[in-house]
This record gives C-alpha cells, structure tokens and sequence, in this order.
C-alpha cells in the first residue's frame, strides 16, 4: 500500500510540474523593483514594481482560437498575432483562459450595467468591469508592468525601443512590414500598395528579458483609461504596430483608443501576478 501511494505521489508531482513548466515555456517572470531604463516616462518618478509573469510574445491566433474558438484576425496565420480584438474582446479571453487552465478569472464583467466612468461617445458597450484581489488568473498588464517589461526591468541598458537603440532589430512598423522599406512620409496608399501586414512571432530580437514584438507587429492593450488632450478618454495602449509610424514604437510612448475598438493592428498579451 505504502508503495503504490509513494507511486501515485511521483506520478502526481510529476503532472503538477509537467503544467507550471507548461504555463512557463510562454510567461517571463519580470522581478519587481524601480525603473532602471532612463528613457522610461517613469525613471525617477518612484512607482516601485511587484513582481509579475508576462507573454513571452503576443497573443497569438492559434492560442486565441483554441479559447474563443473563432479567430477575428484579417491577416490569418496561426503564428501570427491576433488582432481586430477590442479591449472587452481580451477582457474576457483572459477569463476564459484562465477558467480553461484551472485558474481563479481575473476580472468581473457587468454587460448589463453602462459604467458611468466611461465617458466615451465612440464606445459602444460600456461594459462595467473591475478586478478580484488575489485572483492568480490572465490578465492585461497595467501601462507601468507593460514599459518596465518592455525596458527590460532590472537588466535594462536604456534602450529607445524594447531592446535595442535600433528599431529595425527589434520591431514591425510601416516602413518594413511589407513587401520593401518604404522611405518617405506615412502614407496609407503606399502601405496599402506594399502588402504591410502583421509578422510572425518572434521573428524580431528579444529584449533584455527574453520579450519579443514590444515595439511594433501589433498595438497592446493595457487596463489603464488615459485622456490625451485632443481625444475623448479610452483605453490604453502601448508598443506601436505593423501600421504605425516608428515614434509610437518607443516603449515609453502611451496612447489610447475606445475599448470598442478593434483596429487591424490592436492586439495584446497577457499578464499574470506573481
């Protein structure tokens, strides 16, 4: 009896080491701590960091499907990123995910309520959703996890864009997501008429943290509202994308959208506490 219960506890230890390895082969885990990258909008300004677990890339299609069964995305490929997603689309993936591996949801979701803190005349759901304290589940980093991952965290070199000085290393924009660089000025004809479109995973340098595409291929979403002075209040989003002009690849740049919203270049990835 003693022999087959000792069986039974490796065969177990086994299975629950063969899933925290599989969770891991995809999250980063980013230790905590102040911004060290210079060129961060929060070096200097405090705002100490909790560790957390973050995807190693974007959300991809593949991954997607296999939760919400459908794929929205325009460019189709199963390595590539999901994108034409909105924010309550991620929203409620997270929840989805994390019910599918056995986790506590991250996030409550009210469809019958208007949340009277969304202001926004574009955002056609204004869906209530908030967050459960302790809850280990999927989620959307904060703008503050997203920049210090992206600036390498503890091991950052201050560099521009996630990973290097050098856009053309790291990231996905306008000008090479098509068929040949485009030089000039932004034009829609022309990325239009050179074939842009979202990129394979990982097929760009890592940053300091093992992350890749932080800087272009597509734009992240993150929890946060932010009001630019010109635009009504959405939610934010971090990173640039394949559509995108290369100053909105810069990991400290932040903007917003209406959580509505689901451009052919919006896409995320997701984020776990610790």
């Amino acid at each position: 009896m003693r022999k087959l219960f000792i069986i039974f506890l490796s065969a177990t230890t086994l299975i629950v080491c063969s899933c925290t390895q599989k969770q891991a082969d995809n999250e980063v885990f980013v230790k905590g701590g102040y911004f060290k990258n210079t060129k961060s909008s929060f070096y200097g300004q405090g705002g100490e960091i909790e560790d957390f677990y973050i995807g190693i890339n974007e959300v991809t299609q593949k991954e997607w499907a296999d939760v919400m069964v459908s794929n929205p995305s325009k460019f189709k490929g199963n390595d590539l990123p999901v994108e034409t997603v909105s924010w309550y689309d991620c929203i409620e993936y997270c929840n989805k995910r994390s019910i599918k591996e056995g986790l506590s949801p991250y996030y409550t979701i009210n469809k019958n309520k208007r949340d009277p803190l969304n202001d926004n005349d574009i955002d056609s759901l204004k869906w209530v959703v908030s967050y459960v304290i302790g809850a280990n589940g999927y989620r959307l980093p904060t703008v503050m996890e997203w920049e210090y991952a992206s600036g390498g965290g503890q091991l950052s070199k201050s560099f521009t864009y996630s990973g290097s000085d050098n856009l053309e290393e790291v990231g996905w924009h306008w000008r090479n997501s098509g068929d040949k660089y485009i030089t000039g000025n932004w034009s829609y004809e022309n990325i239009v008429a050179n074939n842009c479109k979202t990129k394979t995973i990982n097929s760009k340098k890592p940053n300091e943290l093992g992350l890749y595409d932080m800087s272009g291929n597509v734009r992240e979403w993150c929890w946060e509202w932010k009001k630019n002075p010109s635009e009504q209040r959405g939610r934010s989003w971090k990173g640039g994308g394949w559509i995108g002009i290369e100053m909105c690849c810069v990991s400290s740049y932040h903007s917003n959208f209406e959580a509505s919203g689901k451009g052919e270049d919006m896409g995320f990835r997701i984020c776990r506490n610790k």
